[in-house]
């Protein structure tokens, strides 16, 4: 089997590495020279070429698998400018945060005539740098995968993709329709991004806050480091479900503020004491 991943970042190069000893034969396609010649150096592709290079469409002729790492706005765009090259019976997935309007926009764009099934997936792993320099085989150990099928899908096609997840060490894979998938995605990924955005662009101290950090500030503000152009698209991708999660959480928050401007120390506790039961029960 030919696959063909497009966008050799953090997760489309740790799907390289992760497929590195299996028995596809794996090419890439970048917009960026020194990744492929990296991957390439790395052995975790087979060849390489630059998006929209005549090598770039002929990997894609000869593709059974097409993995599509890029951010939403680009999917639609290389949908649109590859699909002439799409083999019959071509299985493509992806691994966007937003599922629900996304799905809809792109199946529209699939020919149909070319019975193309597009597998819409979710891997919850990533990290906070960009780029195959941070790109690792085994980031996927222990994490989730999520599918969210749709009536066009193919069933053995359905459990081809189970079994690649489970192939590259995914811990847990799940099936969600796609507003499942987003409204789980809003509270689980999106909202803890706000929050970290918001606490770390709330230091106003005026002093070199790294200096008297520990590991609670540390580890809450580490995915502020954040990929601002795909985040953007994220966001506002989902921002109905969001924005419900944010009120929701401002809610929780004006509770435990009410505490402390009356001193209810007993109610204080009590909030700690559910925290602490609903996170012990997350492991």
């Amino acid at each position: 089997m030919n696959i063909t991943i497009v966008g050799l970042g953090v997760i489309g190069g740790s799907y390289a590495m992760a497929l590195k000893e299996s028995d596809y034969n794996i090419y890439g396609i970048d917009i960026n020279y020194d990744t492929i010649k990296k991957a390439k150096d790395l052995l975790i592709i087979k060849d390489g070429a630059l998006d929209n290079d005549i090598k770039s469409k002929e990997f894609i002729k000869k593709t059974d698998l097409l993995i599509l790492c890029i951010y939403p706005k680009s999917i639609k765009k290389f949908i649109e400018k590859y699909k002439v090259y799409f083999k019959k019976g071509l299985i493509i997935t992806d691994v966007t945060g937003i599922k629900d309007n996304f799905i809809n926009e792109v199946e529209n764009l699939l020919p149909r005539e070319k019975n193309i099934d597009f597998i819409f997936c979710h891997p919850m792993a990533g990290r906070e740098k960009r780029g195959l320099n941070y790109a690792c085989g085994t980031i996927f150990k222990k994490a989730n995968f999520i599918i969210t099928p749709t009536e066009n899908n193919k069933e053995e096609n359905l459990r081809f993709i189970e079994e690649l997840a489970f192939l590259m060490k995914f811990k847990k894979v799940k099936r969600l329709s796609a507003k499942e998938h987003d409204l789980i995605i809003s509270f689980t990924s999106q909202l803890p991004h706000a929050i970290a955005v918001s606490l770390i662009n709330s230091d106003n101290l005026n002093i070199k806050t790294g200096d008297f950090i520990g590991d609670s500030y540390r580890e809450l503000t580490r995915i502020a480091n954040i990929n601002e152009d795909l985040w953007c698209e994220l966001f506002l991708g989902n921002k109905n479900n969001l924005i419900k999660r944010i009120d929701d959480f401002q809610e929780k928050l004006d509770i435990l503020k009410k505490c402390l401007v009356n001193e209810e120390e007993e109610s204080l506790k009590e909030i700690f004491k559910e925290s602490t039961r609903k996170r012990e029960v997350l492991e």
